[in-house]
């Protein structure tokens, strides 16, 4: 029998891909620019339904957004980080 996990904290989450493990997904801006101070994107010219690609830590803490999905890749890999894809 397969065993059941009920709950991973936060932290264990993160720690099951390792530290240098993020996934990158793809969020509309308007998903942005609801949970980013406006003093963040002033001067940014962004449609809310134009699909922006993000780069998050295992622990789902975003650490930039990018324009397409090959930038994020490739800033990830830039950092010496390991990228996964979520759908």
């Amino acid at each position: 029998m397969t065993p059941v996990i009920d709950r991973l904290t936060t932290e264990a989450f993160a720690a099951l891909g390792g530290p240098d493990l993020v996934y990158v997904r793809p969020v509309k801006a308007a998903e942005i620019l609801a949970s980013t101070p406006s003093a963040q994107v002033e001067g940014f010219e962004l449609d809310p339904e134009q699909t922006l690609y993000a780069v998050h830590r295992a622990d789902g803490q975003r650490l930039a957004v990018l324009t397409d999905k090959q930038s994020a890749v490739a800033a990830a890999l830039a950092h010496e980080l390991a990228p996964v894809s979520v759908h």
